[in-house]
């Protein structure tokens, strides 16, 4: 794919599977029929060969250089999403503080929107729920003040969403359990905001996400682990998603998603380039103050989250006039600002800006929205 060409393509808003950065894309289509001239397409390797062994390992060192985690964390790389992570997470953790060989004991969830909401009610399955904290009487537009969450004297674990993708609402600094009286570990969903700031691991016990927002195509799952949370999977827990035998097995005990895994070392190596997650983190910081400050001071648009929890890669948004709405997005398409629609549980407006979509972006879509605003004074 030629420069011409990338900088032609239209500006992908989507929340996920989102979109990947161009110059990745172009690697991959050069290496499609032959990677690195063994003859094959990474599809058609053996994820046991040392071609495929060599992609696997260099992604896993890369994003443990990118995202600086200790060695006393495994990085697995799974499969089934977010979703499946919400049983997966109990399957394994639940058990932690009720004994071998019993079900599962008392999880705290903190529910901030759809997705950790999701979460509380799989986690259901395999032991007591308690949600320590919620924003759902707010309408999901604020993070609750962990000063004031009812943490469980004996939790196996603290669950919490960073950043939920519908709602827009982002956690800029994950709590101190331990500040808080509880010695439980926190279990973090990051799958919208991964690798676009930096993550401070003396805080969290495991993180997980789907790759499809930040690091590459649906189909891979990222698991990382404190080695102290291994080894307390419930008993009916599928060995396939035991953290313990993932690990093991260096995330080989089944088939990984080659593909995904190949597609998102690229994306790792795209980041490391563009001078690792403290630049990157500055950049996304650049673009939401650029969207938010427009839309705030606009009379035809209004975002609901409170300032100090606006989510950097998601930022919802409603036109005040939702008549409007079709005409808004109609326009945006022929303007090339792709996939802007909100989900269709909140409704509006929805700019996702991930790590792949540059300054430039952002600025074409704020652009529109001015002047579509002057055509509908």
């Amino acid at each position: 794919m030629n420069a011409r060409a990338l900088s032609a393509r239209p500006y992908n808003f989507s929340a996920g599977p989102a979109a990947i950065p161009a110059e990745v894309l172009s690697q991959a289509a050069a290496e499609m029929l032959d990677w690195h001239g063994s003859g094959m397409s990474v599809m058609e390797m053996s994820h046991r060969g040392k071609e495929f062994d060599s992609i696997h390992n260099q992604a896993l060192a890369d994003l443990r250089e990118l995202l600086a985690v200790p060695a006393n964390f495994r990085i697995l790389f799974m499969q089934g999403g977010g979703l499946a992570e919400n049983a997966i997470v109990p399957l394994n953790l639940a058990g932690r503080t009720s004994g071998v060989g019993q079900g599962g004991g008392v999880m705290d969830y903190v529910v901030t929107g759809s997705w950790s909401q999701k979460s509380a009610k799989e986690a259901r399955r395999y032991g007591e729920v308690r949600v320590a904290a919620s924003g759902e009487t707010e309408g999901f537009t604020r993070v609750p003040d962990p000063a004031g969450w009812q943490l469980s004297a004996k939790a196996s674990y603290v669950h919490l969403c960073s950043n939920e993708t519908i709602h827009g609402v982002e956690y800029h600094q994950l709590p101190d359990l331990k500040a808080l009286g509880s010695d439980a570990p926190l279990v973090v969903d990051f799958s919208s905001h991964a690798a676009s700031r930096p993550v401070d691991w003396s805080r969290v016990g495991l993180a997980y996400g789907g790759a499809q927002k930040n690091l590459g195509p649906a189909g891979l799952t990222l698991v990382i682990v404190r080695e102290d949370l291994l080894g307390h999977a419930l008993p009916v827990c599928p060995s396939a998603f035991n953290y313990q035998t993932v690990a093991e097995n260096n995330s080989m005990f089944n088939t990984p998603p080659t593909y995904a895994i190949y597609i998102a070392g690229l994306v790792f190596q795209w980041l490391k380039k563009q001078g690792g997650i403290q630049a990157v983190e500055a950049r996304n910081i650049a673009k939401a103050r650029l969207l938010y400050d427009f839309i705030d001071g606009s009379q035809l648009y209004v975002n609901k989250v409170a300032k100090d929890n606006r989510s950097r890669m998601n930022v919802p948004f409603f036109l005040r006039d939702e008549a409007r709405n079709t005409a808004f997005l109609d326009g945006a398409k022929a303007a090339g600002l792709l996939q802007l629609k909100g989900h269709k549980s909140v409704g509006g407006m929805r700019a996702s800006i991930y790590n792949a979509m540059p300054l430039k972006g952002v600025q074409a879509l704020v652009d529109y929205m001015r002047d579509f605003e002057k055509t509908q004074a």
